[in-house]
């Protein structure tokens, strides 16, 4: 999955040593938001010194991220469990002017799937007369029989 947006917060660098192989491990997290009508923002993290280093990710930078998301079970003390979701990068792509062609139509294109010179489909043409509708009377049930139906048809 990739989602394109400016990161608007890099969070305090995590590191630790595992319990399981004894290595050293690193993990920076970072916000992401998107550019839509409507942003919304993201919470990813960059696994791996080498990898923090290699994509070196910078306040303010707007780039398309490529992530993985898994989710792992987490069991309390109390024996319940939790699901905690994990969003993990791995790519990151500054060369944002090929990925808004992809994503973005054309501005102001009627038909942005319609090549240039192309008459739009028939359904655009000029609208149709809606049907007359009938009012309805004030008393649905005048006139007529009442079935036991507080329904007006």
């Amino acid at each position: 999955m990739e989602l394109t947006g400016k990161i608007i917060a890099v969070l305090p660098e995590r590191s630790g040593v595992s319990q399981r192989t004894g290595t050293e491990w690193r993990c920076a997290s970072y916000v992401l938001e998107t550019m839509e009508q409507y942003p919304r923002k993201m919470n990813f993290e960059v696994f791996g010194a080498d990898r923090i280093q290699q994509f070196n990710i910078q306040q303010g930078e707007t780039m398309v991220v490529s992530f993985d998301i898994d989710a792992r079970e987490f069991h309390r003390q109390d024996g319940t469990v939790l699901w905690i979701n994990s969003i993990r990068a791995w790519k990151v792509d500054r060369n944002l002017q090929a990925a808004a062609q992809m994503a973005a139509p054309a501005p102001n294109a009627p038909f942005a799937s319609a090549p240039q010179g192309t008459t739009p489909p028939p359904f655009a043409s000029a609208p149709q007369a809606a049907p007359a509708v009938q009012p309805m009377p004030a008393d649905p049930f005048a006139g007529g029989q009442d079935n036991g139906d507080d329904l007006p048809f």
